[in-house]
């Protein structure tokens, strides 16, 4: 009888666990490398994730935000960090992000902002206008950027059928449907 009630649990509890990975590359026409490209599941019909309570990080160092490009799952806080010697600010213009600005301060300090929405915010600096960097809120907590080589890979995808989308800074997004059974590949290519 006890051998049975747990085995009864132990199936339960697997059958209700992430069933494996989503991988593929992502080939990116047009520019240097296939690295910066987010991959992700767009929102699950009848599914809400909370927000994560854990902050993201963007450092400024050596006059770039580090890491160029920043997925989240929407609702997360972001830490902007100055490791620098000199003084950032950190701006974005888009309205996905109610156009924030975060002012201006020096090393070693930090600002914070929440991303409450689905949104590709482009992040700028008013102090030194050649710094660009990018946050990509999603829906999901599905998600993952692409190295280099056009590599990627998203763990504890559970089965089903999703949309699974693409986005870089410089090229068009794309979106295909893929049903997760396992280990499952999907590749991607993108362009101007």
């Amino acid at each position: 009888m006890k051998l049975a009630l747990c085995t009864i649990l132990a199936l339960g509890v697997a059958g209700s666990l992430p069933a494996g990975d989503l991988h593929g590359k992502v080939a990116c026409k047009g520019v240097r490398n296939n690295a910066d490209a987010v991959v992700y599941l767009d929102a699950i019909p009848g599914k809400t994730f909370p927000a994560p309570a854990k902050h993201a990080v963007v450092d400024q160092k050596n006059l770039v935000f580090i890491p160029h490009v920043l997925p989240v799952q929407v609702g997360t806080t972001v830490d902007f960090h100055n490791d620098d010697a000199v003084l950032h600010n950190v701006f974005s213009p888009d309205t996905c992000c109610s156009k924030f600005n975060l002012g201006t301060w020096p090393q070693g300090q930090s600002r914070s902002y929440t991303f409450k929405n689905e949104c590709q915010a482009t992040l700028l600096c008013k102090v030194h206008p050649e710094m660009e960097g990018f946050v990509v809120a999603v829906p999901t907590p599905y998600y993952a950027v692409t190295k280099a080589d056009g590599s990627y890979e998203i763990k504890n995808v559970p089965d089903g059928q999703f949309t699974v989308k693409v986005w870089h800074p410089k090229l068009k997004a794309a979106q295909k449907a893929v049903k997760v059974a396992g280990s499952t590949q999907a590749d991607f290519e993108i362009a101007r």
